[in-house]
């Protein structure tokens, strides 16, 4: 089967004082074409933890569905979650693996563990980089960077850091073709994945106009 080719995003995460956030626009394009407007690019791939994706979508399909697995795979042997650490390790040793081949990815990886929140980037080789505020992937990511730095604060809530990241995707969805339509946000914390309610995010972008 063809793999699908459906490109451009503008992906966030941030650590906040009792989680993260981790936040996208559903638009994905084919060249200038709007392929979807509903495009997932956050999953939750364990009880404790979610992904982001921009890149080539079948190759970040293909990651989630192994990190989904490995994830559950793990839980059922030691009975506890993975930490943040260990899946954000075995993600950049899977894509290590493929170095020669690499898959079309800029992915982050973020969540809450026993020892607390974490959030990490990596690239298509498998570089991984520990996030310590905030962070930004895609083609809208320069623009997103413009409002996170400027708005970002330490010990700012998840709710605090939902509203942050709506406003950042807000902005970069003015100014990159490749970044539009719906926003997808959700809040992890200490054993709960709250995904924000589409009716949600819309009142509070409606603020920003």
């Amino acid at each position: 089967m063809e793999q699908e080719v459906y490109k451009g995003t503008t992906t966030i995460g941030i650590v906040c004082s009792d989680g993260i956030v981790l936040a996208s626009e559903r638009r994905a394009t084919m060249g200038h074409l709007i392929a979807s407007r509903e495009a997932k690019k956050v999953y939750q791939i364990s009880s404790n933890a979610g992904l982001t994706l921009a890149g080539t979508v079948g190759d970040a399909q293909q990651i989630v569905r192994a990190m989904t697995v490995e994830s559950k795979l793990y839980e059922m042997r030691r009975k506890e979650p993975v930490t943040i650490k260990g899946l954000a390790t075995m993600l950049s040793n899977m894509l290590n693996s493929n170095r020669y081949y690499p898959f079309g990815v800029q992915l982050l990886i973020g969540g809450v563990d026993k020892k607390g929140a974490s959030l990490y980037s990596l690239d298509a080789l498998g570089g991984i980089i520990e996030e310590s505020r905030a962070v930004s992937t895609g083609s809208g990511s320069p623009i997103a960077y413009g409002v996170l730095e400027d708005h970002y604060k330490e010990n700012m809530t998840v709710d605090e850091g939902a509203q942050l990241a709506i406003r950042a995707l807000h902005n970069a969805m003015k100014r990159d073709s490749a970044s539009g339509d719906a926003i997808s946000v959700v809040k992890i914390t200490d054993g709960k994945f709250i995904r924000m309610e589409d009716e949600d995010v819309l009142e509070y972008r409606k603020s920003l106009n």
